[in-house]
């Protein structure tokens, strides 16, 4: 079995982690964010992929991020899961910085991004069930993990995907909320329907980093924000340490 970590924390942050070595992968849609690193947990092989990498240290951001060639270079390297981690922001309540949440729903609000492989080359439409964004089977296991290591999660929510990079206005958030999504983020798409469309099965794990704009009344400052992604750095390893684990038991 060979997994895919998509976060911004390399594999050596992992404990019990034998690192093995590093892919420069060339894809036909260009090359992935940077090169993808290796390693070997268990019997479990594990890929590490760094969305927002770039050359000379340069973070990509969330709207010209390569989709296509950072899932590709993840199925030619063997890859058949994919568990990637995001941050987003509140809009329930109920999911305050600092919480995890597992999302089993998305509403796409992102333009303009290269968002299939389809080019219509091959004489056919491609067209994928996405009724299930994420998969489900892979969702369950990574929630048996969260069980097994004590890290509370939310166990289901609807992410609201937008264009990036700026924050959302208070009157978007409003409109999210209106619209049923509990939390708001910028990078699980097309990077969900990419994976759906190569028939990787995919799951994200969503990191609270703040309150959305005008749920609060403290304003939204990047140091907040990196404080608090630290914080659940460690929560998010505790959980894909147990989730590996379980794979090589």
């Amino acid at each position: 079995m060979s997994v895919a970590l998509i976060g911004g924390t390399g594999l050596a942050n992992l404990e019990g982690l034998e690192p093995l070595r590093t892919h420069a992968v060339d894809t036909p849609y260009g090359a992935p964010s940077m090169a993808i690193e290796e390693g070997r947990y268990g019997d479990t092989s594990l890929f590490f992929l760094h969305r927002h990498g770039g050359a000379a240290g340069r973070p990509i951001p969330p709207h010209l991020v390569n989709y296509r060639a950072n899932i590709w270079a993840l199925k030619q390297l063997g890859v058949t899961q994919v568990v990637a981690s995001n941050a987003v922001g509140s809009i329930n309540p109920l999911m305050r910085p600092g919480r995890l949440v597992i999302p089993d729903q998305l509403i796409d609000y992102s333009w303009g991004r290269e968002h299939s492989f389809d080019d219509g080359s091959s004489g056919e439409l491609l067209h994928i069930d996405f009724t299930e964004p994420f998969d489900r089977e892979l969702r369950a296991r990574i929630l048996v993990a969260a069980a097994d290591a004590k890290v509370p999660c939310h166990d289901s929510a609807t992410i609201a995907v937008m264009q990036g990079p700026r924050l959302e206005t208070s009157a978007e958030v409003r409109r999210l909320g209106a619209d049923g999504c509990d939390v708001v983020g910028m990078t699980t798409m097309p990077e969900a329907s990419l994976a759906r469309e190569l028939g990787l099965a995919y799951a994200s794990v969503c990191m609270v980093v703040n309150v959305a704009a005008g749920l609060d009344d403290r304003p939204i400052t990047m140091d907040a924000i990196r404080a608090i992604l630290d914080q659940e750095t460690r929560l998010l390893g505790t959980l894909l340490r147990s989730f590996l684990a379980n794979l090589s038991a």
